[in-house]
């Protein structure tokens, strides 16, 4: 049997969810796989909820791990952290649904078994998903500048909106009069850009997409753009300063400073099941064309 290398990330906050993760601990003894944990998550396995951890395992305490596959037990918050640890390392990171939508997440647990059956048998299929990079003109950014969802740029402090002018490729675009502006992958399609009308992209679509927050006008809609495009923001606001969300992690930024957002020069792979289906995910998850009054 094939000895295979398992990383372990999970959400520190559902104990109900235990025996779950007891599960899959006992199906990778079974197949007597090289284990790592993450250090604040083993801890909270082995004296929080007083799992018993097998012994043989090895505790990851930053990014510098190695790894045959990354599995992240949680919802698509824990699936983006693991993400950021995974970085360029081209480690398929399997997602165990340990929450309520889990659109990235999308193993439940019940499906544990067989999906480990089908790693060993090499019966998976692996999606390469598009990272977004962010560069400021002036500094850099204070944390991890990749995204796996989205770049939003968002007002601060005060009820008024903020000017955001956009170059594409050096060319001027427009200037949105908005409470921000999404810069979404395919990936992050269906979450935050979603939410704001953006429009839904398949995974593996080489695109980018730029989605208003509330814009005051009602000619400005959602724009596609190829992900070679190089989108570059200036803001200016009433207060003078705005923030910056990165796949949820926000920082405060002047308004001197024009933002570039590109595509990163590597992508996360995500591991599938072969009888996964992105359109089966966006109706059992999203209700995608239900019709109440069937």
């Amino acid at each position: 049997m094939e000895k295979l290398r398992f990383a372990l990330f999970g959400n520190a906050f559902q104990a109900k969810k235990s025996a779950s993760v007891q599960k899959l601990l006992c199906l990778l003894e079974e197949r007597e796989a090289e284990l790592f944990i993450d250090e604040t998550f083993y801890h909270y396995l082995a004296d929080t909820l007083q799992i018993a951890v097998p012994q043989q395992v090895t505790l990851i305490r930053d990014d510098h791990f190695s790894a045959d596959i990354v599995v992240s037990m949680g919802g698509d918050g824990t699936f983006l952290e693991a993400a950021r640890r995974v970085g360029n390392k081209e480690i398929p990171i399997l997602g165990v649904n340990m929450g309520r939508l889990g659109f990235l997440a999308d193993i439940s647990p019940s499906e544990l078994p067989g999906t480990i059956e089908q790693i060993y048998e090499g019966s998976y299929a692996v999606e390469d998903r598009c990272v977004l990079q962010l560069e400021y003109n002036k500094g850099e950014p204070e944390g991890y500048p990749f995204a796996l969802n989205e770049v939003a740029v968002l007002k601060r402090d005060v009820s008024s909106m903020i000017s955001i002018r956009v170059d594409v490729g050096g060319e001027y675009l427009t200037t949105y009069q908005a409470d921000g502006l999404i810069i979404n992958t395919p990936t992050g399609s269906t979450g935050y850009a979603l939410s704001v009308g953006g429009s839904i992209m398949q995974p593996g679509c080489h695109t980018i997409g730029l989605t208003p927050v509330a814009p005051h006008s009602l000619t400005v809609r959602p724009l596609t753009l190829t992900d070679d495009a190089v989108v570059t923001l200036s803001v200016s606001a009433r207060n003078h300063r705005f923030l910056v969300s990165i796949d949820g992690r926000s920082e405060k930024c002047s308004e001197d400073v024009k933002l570039t957002v590109r595509r990163a020069p590597y992508s996360i792979k995500v591991l599938k099941r072969p009888s996964q289906s992105f359109f089966d995910t966006l109706r059992e998850k999203l209700m995608w064309g239900t019709d109440v009054r069937v």
